[in-house]
Parts: C-alpha cells; structure tokens; sequence
C-alpha cells in the first residue's frame, strides 16, 4: 500500500518517526523502500553528489523531472517528495504551477519550496490547486550565497522567533510538511510542538516528526569533511541495505539524532 501526506500526518500526530532519505534513481528506491524508508526525497542535492556541483543552484527543472521519473518506476511504497530547484518557483506563481506540475507528473506526490514569507502567495497558490507543498526553513542551500554559507540558522531570540511565525504562516497557507534544517534543536522542538503538519528535521534535533539525510552522505560516499549532523551508517552496518535498515531503526527508536549531531541556541 502506498505511503500517502495522510499516513505521514497521522505518524506525526500519534508520534511514530518518519524516516526520509535523498534518493535518485529506481534501484536505490527499491532499496530504500525495502529497508522500511517512509518518503524518498529527490533532492536537488543531486546536483552535489551526483553532478559535482559546489552548490544546489546550477540543477535544472528538467534534472529533476528525470530524476523523479527514474525513482518513480522504482518506487511501490513510499511517499515520493521532489526538490523544485532554482529558479523554477522564485517565479509567478503561475510559472510555478506550471514547473510543479511537470514535477507531479514525473510521479512527485509533493514539491518540496525553500523559503519562508515570500512564499506564501505561491504555496497557497500551488496548493489551491491540487499540488501539495513542503516548505522548507532554516538553512535553505540554494539561498547559500545570501547566507554567507552553510551556516546555523536562528540561534538569535529574534531570527528564532521569526522562524516560528514563518513556520505556522507556511502551515496557514496551506504547506503540509516542513523540513528544518540546522537550526537550534530546541528551536525545532518548539516549531514541531506549534504546527499540526510533520517536521522532517536535518541538523534539526531529534524532537522533529521525522529525519531526512543526503544518501550519499549516510553511506559515506560523498567525499570531503560532513555536516555535523550526519552519521556515517555503512561502517556499522557493513552494506547498503543494512546501513539504511539501521537508519531507519535508529530514527524510529528516537536514537539518532544524538546530541552531539545537533545545535544550541
């Protein structure tokens, strides 16, 4: 049966984990998906680990219309999120209708949009009109440049509380998931607690409805220094299918994230 944003809702309200990794193409979604993976995110991260790419920004809409069809014809169960990439929604909305609707068709059940306010109009937009929205706070990467890097978002009172109200006007106008990413855990945990929507946290703590990790980081094939908040899950696991198997069981069991893979404020 497929994993549908109701199933994902109901988890987060009776408080069972929902587990999301990055995923590109169909063997690594029947894997995953075998592995008890919840939702597979096509992340414009692809543009990272599988382009080579320093940053997110360079990765077409038509990179990922391929990509999410390429984890669609592997996909049975999970519930299936797609990056809308840059420049495809910093747009009219009506454009943004029109790129999310190739997403959808591809076999996306979800955009996933960066960004908080400037936002609103278009999520409200988009989810008027049948096409569910994950928003997306705290560090948003195609944003890297105006944030001056991958850096902690909102460890100020001020940038925290903002973060909160962004959060429940997403919900407001209609978003039904939210990833956070590296921001405060106790800052998630608030935001988490004020929303009736899932928090897919990534550096975010562990109080989040749910956890998301890049593929290729978790496995440790992405070269060079990672994210404090990522775990190296093949060198206890030994393979693939065991490293997301202990993935899965860890963000379940509430055992990762650890403390020492989040931030204070």
């Amino acid at each position: 049966m497929r994993t549908t944003l109701t199933t994902l809702q109901k988890m987060a309200k009776e408080g069972s984990k929902i587990a999301m990794l990055t995923c590109y193409d169909a063997s690594f979604a029947a894997v995953l998906e075998a592995a008890g993976v919840d939702s597979l995110l096509i992340g414009d991260s692809l543009g990272n680990v599988l382009q080579g790419h320093e940053s997110t920004l360079p990765v077409k809409l038509a990179d990922m219309v391929y990509h999410t069809e390429c984890v669609a014809r592997g996909s049975k169960r999970a519930f299936i999120v797609a990056d809308m990439p840059f420049g495809s929604f910093q747009v009219s909305p009506q454009e943004t209708l029109r790129n999310a609707a190739r997403l959808m068709a591809a076999g996306a059940h979800m955009v996933k949009i960066e960004g908080g306010r400037p936002m609103l109009e278009t999520i409200g937009f988009l989810t008027d009109r049948g096409i569910p929205v994950c928003g997306h706070l705290g560090l948003t990467p195609q944003s890297v440049h105006a944030l001056g890097g991958y850096r902690v978002q909102a460890r100020g009172e001020n940038e925290a509380q903002l973060l909160l109200r962004e959060s429940k006007e997403l919900e407001q106008a209609g978003a039904g998931m939210l990833v956070l990413e590296a921001i405060p855990a106790p800052l998630a945990r608030d935001v988490t607690a004020a929303l009736s929507i899932p928090t897919i946290g990534i550096g975010a703590g562990v109080d989040c409805s749910g956890q998301v990790l890049v593929l290729h980081d978790m496995l440790d094939v992405y070269p060079g220094k990672k994210a404090k908040f990522v775990k190296n899950y093949m060198r206890p696991a030994g393979s693939i299918h065991g490293a997301v198997e202990l993935f899965v069981k860890e963000v379940k069991a509430k055992a990762f994230p650890g403390p020492e893979h989040g931030f204070s404020a």
